[in-house]
């Protein structure tokens, strides 16, 4: 199969971002360059560390930002892989950034000399990434949203009590810094209409980025960022070998340590058509190019049961960038969302050309990291129905770690009843098979029947004809099997009301 994508003659191949005030312009760029390596070699930025490569400890944080709705939106996200021509349109701010003119330091900064949040300091810019962020992102927050900010920074010295008491700290030494001539970047964040002059002439370096055009870049490896759906399908159908990227959260590793060489990418992150929610009396219909924040935030305002799962996938650094649909497409059997869309219906919009199929979720994965996609088709939208009759809707994560870790066993439930009797029923679970997996056979033994503690923990063994786990680093057969079956009685435990029976 090609994989090389043709080259149109409404490309460009300059990428252009705005860096402290400044476009740059970049050519003859190797695609799969990280920003990360950029900063610190091509730079010489180098208060952006890399600790592991892989998007896990937050040393390498960066913010990048854009526009919505013509509002300046920042994101904190993980420079070690992000590659660089997916900073095309956007402005990107480090920590070098935050200095003022005068030499004065961020609020975010000060908090964290005056709450002694410091100690080897190795960490210490990413931290003050992601918090700066969240000081232009958010009013106040709480202290469980500092805790989930925080997740994708790790500390091995500091302990984290100081640097939360910098992040409560932070908007009061914002407040008490009133001198009008430092920079934008030093005032809080406001919902105000009005912005500062600073953010104003941010919002017009953005706008007059030429991203109308696609972006490619023609070398030794190719990068192709088409701004429509149409084009894209053009793209990979005639490329179907090339590798289409999205986030890049598993496509970074395949380069920062798997050394892969990535001949060809088509890149979804231009096209405004699969970065689009839209929400109908019947589901939530996603493009695939969404990202998990943004999806997680509209999945949890109908379905809040699903809070704490998804606010432990990953970071908030990966959630800001990985997607949805390429979460889906990876096909790993230990995908958190997984479980939680199947039990909800979810379906598939998958196109080839000018073709469009759909598909359930569960029919989607055929085998480990096997999937039913055929050469030149790709995933174009998510539709995950709103249950609006009387349902109890549970997913919960089994791992070693409460934050950031792979799960051993992550199960999700769709339960209705009519009365005291299971009408309608759905399990699946993560992690027990080499693909997201229905219990079948737990199901059947339990819809028809009545919603009692009897009935579930004669089910309960059916998971055993459901599911054959492996045994690996992360739990052994049997933890998976009796984490299941416990996993069963406490969605039993979750749903059940005495009054009920």
């Amino acid at each position: 199969m090609d994989a090389t994508p043709s080259r149109s003659l409404s490309e460009r191949n300059t990428i252009r971002f705005v860096l402290d005030g400044e476009v740059i312009e970049l050519r003859q760029v190797d695609p799969t360059l990280t920003v990360l390596t950029y900063l610190r070699e091509t730079l010489r930025r180098t208060g952006t560390k890399e600790g592991c490569a892989e998007g896990d400890c937050g040393a390498c944080t960066v913010v990048l930002a854009d526009l919505r709705n013509q509002r300046v939106r920042f994101r904190a996200i993980n420079a070690c892989i992000q590659f660089v021509p997916t900073l095309d349109g956007k402005a990107l701010i480090t920590v070098e950034s935050l200095r003022a003119p005068d030499g004065r330091l961020h609020p975010v900064q000060q908090a964290m000399v005056e709450a002694h949040a410091s100690q080897c300091g190795f960490c210490t810019p990413g931290i003050v990434m992601s918090l700066f962020a969240l000081y232009k992102s958010e009013s106040p927050p709480s202290r469980q949203r500092l805790n989930d900010v925080l997740a994708g920074n790790l500390c091995r010295c500091t302990g984290y009590r100081p640097i939360i008491e910098a992040a409560a700290m932070m908007y009061q030494k914002g407040s008490e810094t009133t001198d009008a001539a430092l920079p934008w970047m030093h005032q809080a964040f406001s919902d105000a209409d009005e912005v500062g002059a600073g953010e104003r002439e941010l919002v017009e370096q953005l706008n007059t980025l030429d991203r109308r055009t696609s972006l490619a870049i023609h070398g030794e490896r190719h990068f192709i960022a088409p701004t429509t759906v149409d084009e894209l399908a053009v793209l990979v159908h005639r490329a179907p070998g090339a590798h289409l990227l999205a986030g890049g959260t598993d496509v970074g590793l395949w380069v920062t340590k798997q050394h892969q060489d990535l001949e060809a990418i088509i890149y979804l992150g231009e096209i405004e058509a699969l970065r689009r929610v839209n929400v109908t009396d019947q589901d939530i219909d996603v493009g695939a190019a969404v990202t998990l924040t943004e999806v997680y935030q509209t999945l949890t305002h109908y379905y809040p049961e699903l809070d704490e799962l998804l606010r432990r996938f990953a970071s908030p650094p990966i959630r800001n960038v990985a997607t949805l649909g390429g979460n889906i497409a990876n096909g790993s059997p230990i995908g958190d969302s997984m479980p939680a869309l199947i039990v909800l219906g979810a379906r598939l919009i998958l196109r080839h050309g000018d073709q469009r199929r759909e598909i359930a979720l569960e029919d989607f994965y055929l085998g480990y990291r096997h999937t039913a996609l055929a050469p030149g088709e790709f995933i174009e939208r998510i539709r995950i129905p709103i249950h609006v009759a009387d349902h109890h809707v549970r997913a919960y994560k089994i791992a070693k770690r409460f934050d950031q870790d792979i799960s051993a066993v992550c199960g999700a439930y769709h339960l209705t009843l009519e009365g005291n009797v299971v009408s309608h029923l759905r399990i699946c679970y993560g992690g027990m098979a080499a693909t997201p997996l229905r219990a079948y056979q737990c199901e059947q033994a339990l819809i028809g029947n009545a919603w009692t503690e009897a009935s579930v923990t004669a089910a309960m063994t059916r998971l055993d004809g459901d599911y054959t786990p492996l045994t690996d680093m992360r739990a052994s057969e049997a933890y998976r099997r009796l984490v299941a079956k416990n996993l069963l009685r406490r969605f039993f435990l979750d749903t059940y009301t005495p009054a009920s029976s």
